[in-house]
């Protein structure tokens, strides 16, 4: 496939495209954290907005679910929920406390069928669900799903720096076409809980050995969005060599790289902490491997067989506008 199909599909895919509002919205709060609390750490782009909290930090985060996935296949939106919200809370170091939700559903069905997915997902990720609020006689169905963490020591993907190879870490172990709503790779079922938790808490041991300082997980952006965001956010641009990228076999590169995936980080790793981050993944099975390095220059450039394109150039693009 050319670079140029490539780009076309990646820019007009809704998991990027549906995030344009963002900046927008993030506009209207500008500098409201700055005025009411001094414990706030983070801006917004961030996987999780961090608070300092006597000597470590408190995560939230917050995960709206595609109203076309909850209406298509409301049990897996339930346990996918959960799972992009405990994937946030590991991307930025830290670890799931607990969740809260708020559920609106049109039927009784729907109300149970979601409602089982979350619970597979606490169960299948040891983060229990504690509370929420219930529509039971909305119009249409929905689901929204807040998490708490906590952290010692923050991955952030504001603060990418040049130089910084660009590492990708992800369970090829899995299950293509779970969903059938969405691009998405299941590497969580038919596993056990200790098996994923032990893996995700790579996260939080690299951010406090001080071997990563930055993260992004991948999720309904796909690999090359997810790391777009990251370097929009980071006021940086990268290289990313599509031939060097993990990928499962039989999987076209295409919707891999639209895929959300279930465990799947990128990490701006400096060269003296490589090896020990891609050790770390290895030695628990995980594919980790540098697929790019960050560069100055705010473009997003793609390299494959001896050809390069432009994916995006924040000169003049952006996908959130933060």
């Amino acid at each position: 496939m050319e670079l140029k199909d490539i780009i076309n599909e990646i820019k007009c895919y809704p998991g990027i495209t549906r995030k344009g509002p963002i900046g927008r919205v993030a506009e209207v709060l500008k500098n409201l954290d700055a005025e009411i609390s001094s414990q706030v750490v983070t801006g917004f782009g961030e996987d999780a907005a961090a608070l300092k909290y006597n000597d470590h930090y408190l995560l939230l985060a917050a995960e709206g679910m595609w109203p076309q996935f909850v209406k298509a296949e409301p049990y897996a939106a339930g346990k996918a929920a959960v799972m992009a919200s405990v994937n946030d809370i590991y991307a930025m170091g830290g670890k799931p406390l607990a969740l809260v939700n708020v559920l609106s559903a049109a039927t009784e069905d729907d109300c149970r069928l979601i409602m089982e997915g979350v619970r597979k997902g606490c169960q299948k990720l040891r983060v229990p669900m504690v509370g929420g609020h219930l529509n039971p006689d909305a119009g249409e169905t929905s689901l929204s799903v807040a998490i708490l963490g906590t952290a010692q020591r923050l991955l952030q993907c504001t603060n990418a720096r040049e130089g910084q190879k660009i590492v990708l870490a992800v369970d090829l172990k899995g299950i293509d076409g779970q969903c059938k709503s969405v691009e998405s790779w299941d590497a969580n079922s038919g596993k056990t809980s200790a098996y994923i938790v032990e893996r995700l808490e790579i996260l939080p041991s690299l951010a406090e050995a001080e071997i990563c300082q930055t993260a992004k997980d991948v999720s309904n952006g796909g690999i090359l969005g997810t790391l777009a965001l990251l370097c929009e956010c980071s006021r940086k641009g990268c290289v990313v060599m599509l031939d060097e990228i993990p990928q499962p076999p039989g999987v076209h590169l295409l919707k891999w790289l639209k895929s959300f995936l279930s465990y799947g980080f990128i990490l701006c790793v400096d060269d003296h902490n490589l090896s020990p981050c891609l050790d770390s993944f290895h030695t628990k099975g995980i594919a980790a491997e540098v697929i790019g390095e960050i560069v100055e220059q705010p473009q997003v450039v793609l390299r494959s067989q001896g050809t390069e394109e432009v994916l995006y150039d924040f000169n003049r693009d952006s996908i959130i506008g933060i």
